[in-house]
């Protein structure tokens, strides 16, 4: 028989998880004005919210880190960054950054005026809001097939080429500030961004004149699922795949929280040595100094080995089999989710779950919060909520797509905690129609409301 895949690592340490009552748990939600984000990490069975910076750190990482140069200019630590980060995306400059939307503000800071328009697949919050607060406009150009949460795409993720092109054609170019494509696309449930994609939105952005700018947060997955699903690209090595994926673009950030599985770390990668130089006056304002920037050196040499061993396929290849083994648990028990299961979380379609209760009672953060309440299961809503007001008309925006992401911890947990999240939302799921009445908002934060929002049950 064919052996099953196992995880490509032993466990060395162990913390506790907390235990609680459904009683607690609802006294806990209520105080905490039904937004997950301000529960108290104890008052979390298992925690979803977040794939960034919850990872678990390998030995390696942690004698890297006890070999850390402090030095506040030109510590070695920076020079070991460069030369991975040089080996593994090819981009002779970079910027350190103390996390990922640091390396968009800085970045941002260069590339972006007011009036201008972003245009990418499908911006992830942050971005969306360090673009909008410059007063500029994201332009989501991601495929039709995105909106579609039963629809089998390989690469759901991609750009639409004819959206895009239509978009480039009718602006002019200095008022395009970039092209901006996220890979793996988290809005969209963490899907691929394929190959030939890349290239295409690369000749659209030579032909144009436009810089073309790669949110890299989940770049190993995304190589990963190209090797497993593109043409041309099983025998290929996971880097290779990186580095082809890096040199159609211009420049990159990337929140290292994600596939470099560190806790904290950022930067900025650029092809073009006048962009760096521009971009280092604001990191050295908003960061720090350039060879350290808002990074201890103890973080850079973790960030450093971090990006080579999130770079193996068989590290890949187990993590996205765990996030698929959750997707066909909820499968097995009739739970609506997004399909194909991307490379870091689980997304379950509210709309399908809850189909009750109506868009403006927000029924993906509905549907989070009882999953806490039954279990003690952090996610997190990726719907109207999170999509906020439009920054002119001030009204909710609502998405096609109204789910809840169950984003998993790299190295984190095993499979037996996936069963436990499982049984938590089916039993959600058969007591669905007892659920009458969605949320509604007591007050709101003008922007990036999702993180501070204070709601209440209707």
């Amino acid at each position: 028989m064919e052996l099953p895949i196992i995880e490509p690592f032993k466990i060395k340490m162990v913390e506790n998880i907390y235990s609680s009552t459904k009683e607690q748990r609802e006294n806990w939600i209520k105080d905490a004005s039904f937004n997950l984000f301000n529960l108290k990490s104890e008052q979390v069975c298992i925690d979803l919210l977040t794939d960034s910076g919850t990872g678990a750190m390998s030995d390696k990482q942690w004698s890297a880190i006890m070999l850390g140069d402090e030095s506040y200019a030109g510590a070695s630590s920076y020079y070991k960054l460069k030369e991975a980060i040089k080996d593994i995306t090819g981009f002779d400059f970079f910027l350190p950054t103390h996390q990922g939307r640091a390396a968009e503000n800085v970045l941002f800071s260069v590339l972006v005026k007011e009036g201008d328009l972003v245009p990418g697949n499908s911006h992830f919050d942050t971005t969306k809001g360090h673009i909008e607060f410059r007063k500029a406009t994201a332009v989501d150009c991601t495929i039709d097939d995105a909106a579609d949460p039963i629809s089998w795409h390989p690469f759901k993720g991609n750009v639409d080429i004819k959206k895009l092109e239509n978009l480039l054609k009718t602006n002019p170019s200095e008022k395009i500030s970039c092209i901006l494509v996220t890979i793996t696309n988290n809005t969209a449930g963490g899907q691929p961004v394929s190959m030939s994609n890349l290239r295409e939105v690369r000749k659209l952005s030579l032909k144009y004149g436009v810089k073309l700018i790669i949110d890299s947060a989940r770049f190993a997955e995304n190589a990963c699922f190209i090797k497993l699903r593109e043409e041309g690209y099983a025998d290929k090595e996971i880097r290779d795949i990186a580095r082809e994926m890096f040199s159609y673009a211009d420049g990159m950030t990337m929140s290292s929280k994600k596939d470099a599985i560190v806790n904290m770390g950022g930067f900025i990668g650029f092809r073009d040595e006048e962009l760096f130089r521009q971009a280092s006056t604001y990191n050295i304002i908003y960061e720090g100094f350039i060879t350290y920037g808002g990074m201890s050196g103890r973080d850079m040499n973790a960030l450093a080995q971090g990006l080579y061993e999130g770079t193996e396929f068989l590290y890949l290849k187990s993590r996205i089999n765990q996030v698929a083994y959750l997707g066909s648990k909820l499968k097995e028990y009739g739970i609506p989710s997004l399909e194909p299961y991307g490379g870091h979380a689980i997304f379950i379609d509210a709309k399908r779950f809850l189909p009750h209760i109506p868009r403006e009672e927000f029924p993906g953060q509905t549907l989070a919060i009882e999953i806490y309440t039954e279990g003690g299961v952090r996610g997190v809503e990726i719907g109207a909520l999170m999509a906020d007001r439009d920054p002119v008309t001030r009204q909710n925006r609502f998405p096609e797509l109204e789910m809840v992401r169950l984003a998993i911890p790299r190295r984190v947990y095993t499979d037996n905690h996936m069963d436990y999240v499982a049984a938590v939302i089916r039993n959600v799921f058969e007591r669905r129609n007892q659920i009458k009445k969605g949320i509604k908002i007591n007050w709101e934060a003008p922007i990036m409301r999702h993180f501070t929002v204070r709601l209440e049950k209707l």
